[in-house]
């Protein structure tokens, strides 16, 4: 079974020490997840009501659920960008982990068509608040859901993340052989450091049997969105 409400956009063991910037990678980051962006967009406006009140693929989540998060998402991000632009280090979700679970619980209540604008509105003004991000902003910090300090240039990569990894919780036929390879090559690399980080000497290496699948496979079972026969569920976000 997959797990619901993890997503927090880093993994403490990666991120705690903020990478410093590399404005290729950024500029790489903000036009994939401009493109997912895109595409998410695009489907939830193919949505009837009956779709976004039937589940995800997230245990007790609707589409509807994974939308307003989305959309929640969005706005924690341009949050933590002002914040920065004003030298402040902001908190993702102010108010903690109880006040972005109570908004998310509102936010699956939403009337779809206002679910849809809602999201659209947010990814804007967040795409709008990357282009006006000066490079000492980019170079500030914020502290995510799960209590990790982040520079502010990891954001759209870990927006990225958001979107990519939910357009397929969504369960629309959007499968993980269509994630992005650059956001796979990436991720990768995050999640092998994760994976090392957090097992004893002698066992860091990936499973002999996740390196057999490809690239994207081996992703979908590192953050629990597949299944590999022979081992055990995937560590997740």
């Amino acid at each position: 079974m997959w797990l619901k409400g993890t997503h927090t956009g880093t993994s403490s063991t990666v991120e705690d020490v903020p990478a410093p910037l590399d404005a290729k990678q950024l500029d790489a980051c903000v036009a994939g997840c401009a493109q997912s962006h895109q595409r998410l967009l695009e489907i939830v406006d193919t949505l009837t009501p009956e779709q976004f009140a039937g589940a995800s693929s997230l245990p007790g989540w609707t589409r509807l659920t994974v939308v307003g998060h989305l959309a929640l998402n969005a706005q924690s991000h341009v949050h933590l960008l002002e914040c920065a632009a004003r030298g402040e280090v902001g908190e993702q979700y102010p108010g903690g982990p109880q006040a972005r679970q109570q908004a998310i619980d509102e936010a699956s209540q939403w009337e779809p068509s206002d679910a849809v604008r809602r999201l659209r509105n947010a990814v804007y003004a967040l795409e709008g608040q990357w282009a006006h991000t000066t490079y000492e902003a980019w170079n500030n910090t914020g502290m995510t859901a799960s209590g990790a300090v982040v520079a502010m240039h990891e954001l759209p990569f870990l927006r990225w993340r958001e979107t990519v990894v939910h357009l397929t919780d969504l369960d629309v036929g959007v499968s993980y052989d269509e994630w992005p390879s650059l956001y796979v090559r990436l991720e990768l690399d995050r999640q092998k450091m994760a994976w090392a980080a957090s097992h004893a000497m002698g066992l860091t290496q990936l499973p002999q049997a996740s390196l057999q699948l490809s690239p994207a496979h081996r992703l979908a079972w590192l953050l629990q969105r597949a299944d590999i026969e022979g081992l055990p569920m995937g560590p997740g976000l």
